[in-house]
C-alpha cells in the first residue's frame, strides 16, 4: 500500500515525500504545480499533476497506485494575502479539503493526516498554547483550517475515517543533505526573507510590526526545523497504522523567539550586516504563538535540530544553492 502526499512538490511537502522515502514507503505525490516544483519530486517517485479538488482524479489515483493513508499538505497559506482573498481561501483550503475527505471517505482510506496551524488559536495569552484551548482564529487562513479540522472529526464520528491533524507553529530550515527547501520566490516566512536579506538578494527586511506585548515589542514564534516536523507526521501515521486513537497534535519544540532575535541570529551567523526596516503591524497577526509539545513527544517524536542557528544556517546554504540553480 502506498501514501498519497497532496502538495508534495512544495516546501513542507517534499520533506515530507523525503522522509518517507527513507524510510522505505512507497509515496505517490498530487501536485498542480501552482506554487510547487518539479524538481522537488524524485525522480523515481509518481508525480500526478493535479487538483485535490478533483475527486473523479483522486479516486483514479488511489485505485491505480494502491492508497492507504493520505497526507494532506496542498494549501494557501500566507496570512495576509487571506485577510484580502478570504474566499479564496476558503475554496482552496476549505472547499477541497472537503472534496478531499469525501473521495478519502468513498474510496476507504484508512488514514487522513491534515496539515493544520497554530493560527487556529488566533490571539493567544498563554505561555504555552495546548492542543486544548479555545480556538478563535483571527484571520480567514487560520478559518479555513479549522473548518477542514470540524470535517475530519464529523467524517471519523460518521464514517470511522481515522485522522491526525498537526498544528504547525513557524516551519523553518531546509533539509540538512541538501535535497530540498523552501523554494518560492515570494515567500513570507522570516527567516528565508532574513536570509535573502543576508545574501543581498533583497534591499532590506522588513519587521511588521514593534508595539506588540512582548519584551521587544515584536512578535514571538516557535520555529519547528522541517524535517522534524516531517519526521512528527510520520510518527502520527504510525500511530494511526498501530491502532492508536485519532489525535490533534502541536508541532513545535515548546519555546519561541522574537522576530528580532532571529533577525540577530540570521546576522550572526551570516557573518553580515543588513538593512532592517520597522514597519507598521500586518493584519492577522497574533502577538505569541508557541506550542505545548507534550501529545507529539508521547508518540516518540524528538527533534534532531532544535537549534535556531542550525536552522538559520540551513535557510542560508539553499538560498545559495537556489541562486546557483538559477545562474546555471
Amino acid at each position: 500500500m502506498a501514501v498519497l502526499v497532496t502538495g508534495g512538490a512544495g516546501y513542507i511537502g517534499s520533506h515530507m515525500v523525503l522522509e518517507l522515502l527513507d524510510a522505505g514507503e512507497p509515496v505517490v505525490v498530487l501536485d498542480d504545480l501552482s506554487t510547487g516544483f518539479r524538481w522537488a519530486v524524485p525522480q523515481d517517485t509518481a508525480l500526478v499533476v493535479g487538483d485535490v479538488g478533483d475527486q473523479a482524479l483522486v479516486a483514479k489515483v488511489i485505485e491505480e497506485y494502491g492508497i492507504d493513508s493520505i497526507l494532506h499538505f496542498a494549501a494557501r497559506i500566507v496570512v495576509p494575502e487571506s485577510v484580502t482573498d478570504p474566499l479564496g481561501y476558503y475554496f482552496n483550503n476549505t472547499v477541497k479539503t472537503r472534496a478531499l475527505i469525501e473521495t478519502a471517505v468513498r474510496t476507504g482510506i484508512t488514514n487522513f493526516v491534515f496539515s493544520s496551524t497554530a493560527a487556529v488559536y488566533g490571539n493567544a495569552d498563554a505561555p504555552l498554547l495546548s492542543e486544548d484551548r479555545p480556538l478563535v482564529p483571527i484571520n480567514p487562513y487560520g478559518r479555513s483550517k479549522l473548518m477542514s479540522e470540524w470535517m475530519l472529526q464529523d467524517a471519523h464520528s460518521a464514517h470511522g475515517l481515522r485522522y491526525a491533524i498537526l498544528r504547525y507553529f513557524n516551519v523553518a530550515g531546509a533539509d540538512p543533505k541538501g535535497r530540498s527547501g523552501q523554494s518560492t520566490p515570494q515567500a513570507t516566512h522570516l527567516i528565508k526573507v532574513a536570509a535573502q536579506a543576508a545574501l543581498g538578494q533583497r534591499p532590506y527586511l522588513d519587521v511588521f510590526g514593534t508595539d506588540y506585548p512582548t519584551p521587544d515589542g515584536t512578535c514571538i514564534r516557535d520555529y519547528v526545523q522541517v524535517n522534524d516536523l516531517a519526521r512528527a507526521h510520520l510518527a502520527a501515521l504510525r500511530s494511526l497504522r498501530a491502532g492508536g486513537d485519532c489525535a490533534v497534535l502541536n508541532c513545535g519544540y515548546g519555546h519561541g523567539a522574537s522576530v528580532l532575535e532571529v533577525v540577530d541570529v540570521v546576522k550572526r551567523v551570516a557573518g553580515v550586516d543588513f538593512d532592517v526596516r520597522l514597519s507598521p503591524r500586518r493584519p492577522g497577526d497574533p502577538a505569541r504563538l508557541v506550542a505545548q509539545v507534550d501529545r507529539i513527544r508521547a508518540l516518540g517524536w524528538e527533534p534532531q535540530h532544535d537549534d535556531l542557528a542550525e536552522i538559520v544556517e540551513q535557510a542560508l546554504r539553499w538560498e545559495r544553492t537556489l541562486a546557483e540553480r538559477k545562474g546555471a
